[in-house]
Parts: structure tokens; sequence; C-alpha cells
């Protein structure tokens, strides 16, 4: 079977394993000559704020987020000048990452994600789990995951 390689999808949420693994999905897209897609989950607080402070209204924070997280991933793109070589396009979502990100695999018919994994622990792994074991679960594609470097696996 021919396995071709023509859309990569590549989640970033700004981080030191995101940026690290930004480098992978751009040597893919060249490699396969891809279109490569960025994008970025604004993780939607309000849903969960508003449950608890019905009266808080979020009309500004709502903006302040969008336009936050814009400037993050021009910033982020600004990162890359290799990216010039390749066919890319950015996208903000909004909501659950790992469910806006399978989602978005779909719609895009992505044929792989490239992720960062995280050094997520305690008490934050058991609210958020982790966003990269919940899209390579789900995936409707092949998901390449990629770890920093210095995160070495420690036995407990």
């Amino acid at each position: 079977i021919m396995i071709a390689i023509k859309k990569i999808l590549f989640p970033t949420d700004f981080s030191e394993t995101s940026k690290y693994a930004m480098n992978y999905a751009i040597e893919f897209a060249k490699e396969f000559n891809a279109e490569l897609k960025i994008v970025h989950v604004i993780f939607d607080e309000s849903q969960i704020v508003a449950f608890y402070l019905p009266q808080v209204t979020f009309q500004n924070l709502d903006l302040e987020l969008e336009e936050s997280a814009k400037k993050q991933l021009e910033d982020f793109i600004k990162e890359y000048p290799e990216l010039q070589e390749v066919k890319y396009t950015t996208k903000l979502l909004k909501g659950t990452p790992f469910v806006e990100i399978i989602d978005e695999a779909k719609k895009f018919e992505a044929d792989m994600i490239v992720i960062g994994t995280h050094g997520r622990s305690g008490l934050e792994h058991v609210l958020f789990g982790s966003t990269a074991e919940k899209v390579v679960r789900k995936s409707p594609c092949p998901v390449f995951s990629v770890r920093l470097k210095e995160h070495k696996f420690k036995m407990p």
C-alpha cells in the first residue's frame, strides 16, 4: 500500500514541547510536500466559570482571550522562517482541546497529526488529562507524538 501524506495537522499550545514538535511538522510537510495546518485551541473556560458564577459576563474576556491567542499564534509562526518553504495555514479553535483537534482533523481530512506530548503532572493531569493521549486514542488518522528530549522517564 502506498501511504500518501498530503495534509498534516499540527495543534500547538505554544509550550516548549510544542515548539520542538513544530520542527517535525515542518520537516514532514517538506518531505511529503504536504499542506500544513497549524491550530491552537482556546480552552473555553467560560463554560466552567459560567457554571460556578452565572452572574459573570464574558463578552470582553472572550474577545481578550481571542486577541491574545491570535497574537501568540503570530509570534509562534515568526519563530519558524523555514515555514516559507511549505504551504501552511493557521486557525484558532475554541473549546475542549482534544475534541476540537479531532474535529478539525476530520474536517481537514488530515493524513497525519503531529503533536507535542506534555509533562503535565499531579492535579493538572487529573483535571485535563493529556490532550495528546486523548488525540492518539480518538484520532481518525495516524498521530506522531513528540516529547521534549530532556524529559527522561524515571521509574517511580
